[in-house]
């Protein structure tokens, strides 16, 4: 074994001395090296004698200059950099120590490993919350991206990006009603799990026996919530079925649940009733009149690929036909808000694939189309196959879409970023005008309170002092079921902050 494939075994020594600034560090490290596990070290300025690599950040008081000083063991080279300021202090000036320990230790990133990643210095998952301040001030597009590439370094193509997503949201996120929620809905089933995929779902086969009892416990939770956005005076704004694949329900089971959001709930101020049908296998004619039947007006076809040889690697059990036909039986069944989802960097996919994925689904035509950017993480089965099998162009096929998309009509509308995401890029979803899903640009956003039923979800509530408190579900239909009880306990602290969030209201 090379003395590279041992060190991507081994994990990447991180050593502190005068702070604990571990977050932003460990962001910036896997920007360069995503498929690394790394380790901390405190109070010291060495690596471990053994370590071959690692980084070492050291902050010290001189009187009334505060020295940064970063080393890099990068593959047998060494880099280091110091700089001195007027003296910050870790406990009371935070943010400003991360972004200068950040920033150095980003450019000897970028210099030992030779990559230049377009996002710059920008971890956070919300560039576009970066932008809005700025929009506030009236300032133009040129000194938007100027403002942001001065202290993050970002790319003039994600710079572009970024605007451009902020411009089409801000005349929606206007539009958002006082005293709105969404509510969303989770079905944590799959036919089966793809290979890359780390959402906590489960094949069909695997949990038949749970989904009557989950059903049952569902359809009484969003009971429950419908009792308490009455007693609040909230408006469901949008709707979203999500998992997991919804459709891997049966036609009456997808009824029983839509019976119970329709019978819990007032959705005659529904803006959006959108249902993630996702696998193309999953959908049938009789699903799709259930759905429209009660009033749902917006579906996800997502085939990933229209590689049969890539469908087959990543474990879905569907072809590039069976999409076809599902999209047309969509069409058919009087859909006309239709998302598909594609996936930039499979393994075994190439830009020549993913050209022909593109064409292919443009000539179907839908309302509007998401890429993702393949994400490895912890629980994903190819995670543990190593980097060797993910060096895809993943950048080369993000930038054809960034480029087809638009020539087709298509404009960026919501966009967000993950922790190792193949060469540090986003994922995006582009619309037709008046076709953008509302509840994916507040879920970004950040500005209305999310209501979530079922195992997996979470509760968003958010503040108008800013404040935004989460409340978790449990992750699986079994802890769900048995300890229903208790969980249902927490909807007493929701129905504390949204009267908190009323006096707020008041005082204003």
């Amino acid at each position: 074994m090379s003395n590279v494939e041992t060190n991507l075994i081994k994990p990447f020594p991180v050593a502190f001395s005068g702070h604990t600034l571990k977050y932003e560090i460990e962001c910036i490290c896997k920007i360069f090296l995503p498929m690394r596990k790394f380790t901390f070290l405190y109070d010291t300025t060495q690596l471990p004698a053994d370590a071959e690599e690692g980084a070492v950040l050291i902050l010290e008081q001189l009187g009334e200059q505060s020295r940064f000083w970063v080393q890099v063991q990068y593959r047998g080279q060494v880099m280091e950099q110091e700089q001195q300021f007027p003296a910050c202090s870790p406990e009371t000036e935070k943010q400003l120590c991360e972004y200068r320990f950040s920033a150095m230790l980003f450019r000897l990133l970028e210099e030992i490993t030779d990559l230049h990643p377009a996002w710059g210095l920008l971890t956070g998952i919300r560039p576009v919350k970066k932008v809005q301040p700025l929009l506030g001030q009236g300032l133009s597009k040129a000194e938007v991206c100027e403002k942001l590439h001065e202290k993050y370094w970002i790319a003039p193509e994600k710079l572009s990006l970024v605007y451009d997503t902020a411009m089409v949201q801000q005349p929606l996120l206007e539009k958002t009603p006082k005293h709105g929620i969404s509510l969303y809905v989770s079905i944590p089933f799959c036919p089966t799990r793809c290979s890359y995929c780390s959402f906590v779902s489960h094949s069909i086969a695997q949990a038949q026996n749970l989904i009557p009892a989950y059903l049952e416990k569902l359809c009484e939770e969003l009971k429950i919530w419908g009792q308490l956005v009455r007693e609040q005076e909230l408006l469901v704004d949008t709707v979203y079925f999500g998992g997991g694949t919804p459709t891997s329900l049966t036609a009456a089971q997808l009824e029983q649940v839509l019976t119970a959001v329709q019978e819990s709930f007032d959705l005659s101020h529904l803006r959006e009733y959108c249902v993630e049908a996702g696998r193309p296998d999953t959908i049938t004619s009789e699903k799709l009149q259930t759905l429209r039947r009660f009033g749902v007006d917006r579906i996800s076809v997502n085939p990933q690929t229209m590689q049969d040889h890539v469908l087959e690697t990543i474990g879905r059990k569907h072809t590039t036909a069976q999409t076809v036909e599902a999209f047309r039986m969509a069409r058919a069944a009087g859909f006309e808000n239709i998302n598909m989802d594609l996936i930039a960097g499979l393994p075994d996919d190439t830009p020549e694939g993913f050209h022909d994925t593109l064409e292919q689904i443009l000539a179907l035509d839908p309302d509007s189309i998401t890429v993702h950017a393949l994400t490895l993480k912890r629980a994903a089965n190819l995670f543990a196959e190593g980097e060797q099998q993910v060096h895809n162009p993943v950048e080369q096929m993000v930038q054809e879409s960034m480029r087809r998309l638009p020539e087709h009509g298509y404009a960026p509308y919501y966009m967000y970023r993950q922790k190792n995401t193949i060469d540090n890029q986003e994922n995006v979803g582009y619309a037709r005008a008046g076709k953008e899903s509302l509840y994916n640009i507040l879920i970004m956003d950040e500005s209305q309170s999310i209501f979530g039923a079922g195992c997996g979800a979470s509760t968003k509530l958010v503040e108008p002092c800013g404040r935004i408190t989460r409340i978790h579900n449990y992750k699986f239909p079994y802890e769900y079921i048995r300890q229903f009880d208790q969980l249902m306990q927490k909807k007493e602290q929701v129905r504390e902050i949204c009267e908190r969030i009323r006096e707020q209201e008041a005082e204003k």
